[in-house]
């Protein structure tokens, strides 16, 4: 059995594969190339907004079940909140309509026969518009699985794929799409409720752990970059060649590696991986928002997808956003702050002190050629493991798929025998 695993990578994926390696008893060695821990999915202090933002904000299901269960190991759960009750408020701008999808308690969804719960100008039947989603052939898109058109698809399905998917909902993999159908929708109301990290991502999944792991006595190490691997004829890795030092691994010694997938490519010889990618553009205005704004409001007819109010500011996230990553920063936040004073009933003008913050390879593409070029966790060397959200997790790009892919590359390395040395 593996006794110490060097992890490579401390984003939510290296965490996630570190905190559950300490878990079942192995020593871990944590390697960051970055100065912080947390990759995509951290906290920094914003000068601009004289505030701590997130790198993303990020949607999460009371239905991902990684998700949860890896903030109650690491001693987070309370930070992860949101409504008691699954809903979805909405607003139309361009039909200045507003509504909140209500759905029922329990695992059957009651709340469709409900005409003052379910989407405006919808009826009952077109709710079951989503059952072929649930089984999807691999290869094929949204658009070529289900109806992709009409209100049920404009004022809800499409919003929340596009958000999942992170792009153009029609031309996604329907059986990623399917997948997280069946973990939400499809599991019940109690899987459907939107949670956040009410004191930031940092706090949520990332010091927590780091924390728990140094107690552990993990051995962290931040700007700790892996350039090389040395791999044996015997199928294994044999070295890991650091800027500064080169580690041999021993027969009881594994690797994980939790990295972006052109970093994985460099290092790995003949790796997979998909090679499109997906923008995210985020927009923070330093301003409260006004009592009664819910947490998390998804926006239609606007540049403005999904809004989040925090303490002390306003926050929107735009997916998909391949079209705006060339707009200046400033034209941008005056466009996405006359919506969201529109929404929140606030002054259009003077705009508060904002910042942009645009990721240009977010997430990788979730098309159905891309999905195909995902890497196992497996690799031919049986030391060797990936993780990452980029990996075949059945699962877009998402905290939950990078969480799991951790667990998963962790749970197989410890089972993984040692024969061949």
């Amino acid at each position: 059995m593996v006794k110490l695993v060097h992890v490579i990578g401390a984003g939510l994926a290296g965490l996630a594969a570190a905190v559950q390696l300490q878990r079942r008893g192995a020593q871990v060695v944590l390697h960051e190339a970055a100065a912080q821990a947390g990759g995509r999915c951290r906290s920094y202090y914003a000068r601009t907004l004289g505030a701590t933002i997130d790198t993303g904000n990020h949607l999460i299901f009371s239905g991902n079940q990684a998700t949860l269960g890896y903030a109650r190991a690491i001693g987070a759960a309370d930070e992860l909140v949101g409504p008691t009750q699954p809903g979805f408020p909405f607003m139309d701008l361009a039909a200045g309509e507003r509504w909140t999808v209500r759905l029922s308690p329990g695992p059957l969804p009651l709340w469709v026969f409900d005409a003052n719960a379910r989407v405006p100008n919808t009826n009952w039947a077109d709710y079951f518009s989503m059952l072929p989603l649930l089984f999807a052939k691999p290869g094929r898109s949204m658009a070529q699985t289900m109806r992709c058109n009409g209100v049920l698809w404009d004022r809800l399905l499409g919003p929340m794929f596009h958000a999942v998917m992170n792009g153009e909902p029609r031309d996604a993999t329907a059986q990623l799409a399917g997948a997280v159908a069946r973990e939400t929708f499809a599991a019940g109301a109690q899987a459907c409720r939107l949670l956040v990290a009410r004191n930031g991502l940092g706090s949520a999944f990332v010091d927590p752990a780091l924390r728990l792991l140094q107690h552990g006595g993990a051995q962290i190490k931040l700007g700790s970059r892996l350039n090389d691997l040395t791999f044996s004829e015997s199928g294994r890795v044999a070295s890991l060649h650091f800027a500064d030092e080169s580690i041999a691994l021993g027969a009881d010694e594994g690797l994980v590696l939790a990295v972006p997938p052109n970093a994985a490519q460099s290092i790995v010889p003949g790796l997979q991986a998909p090679q499109r990618f997906s923008a995210i553009v985020n927009v923070h205005f330093a301003v409260e928002p006004p009592f009664g704004l819910p947490p998390v409001m998804g926006l239609i007819g606007s540049t403005a997808e999904w809004l989040f109010a925090f303490d002390g500011r306003l926050s929107v996230t735009i997916h998909g956003a391949d079209r705006l990553t060339g707009t200046p920063h400033e034209e941008l936040a005056k466009t996405v702050w006359a919506e969201v004073a529109h929404v929140a009933g606030l002054p259009a003008e003077p705009m508060p002190a904002c910042q942009v913050v645009m990721d240009e390879r977010a997430t990788f593409a979730a098309l159905p050629d891309q999905e195909m070029l995902r890497s196992a966790t497996r690799t031919r060397w049986n030391n060797l493991m990936l993780a990452g959200d980029w990996t075949a997790t059945g699962l877009p790009a998402t905290i939950e798929g990078a969480i799991r892919s951790g667990q998963k590359a962790a749970d197989l390395l410890l089972n993984e025998p040692m024969e061949r040395r």
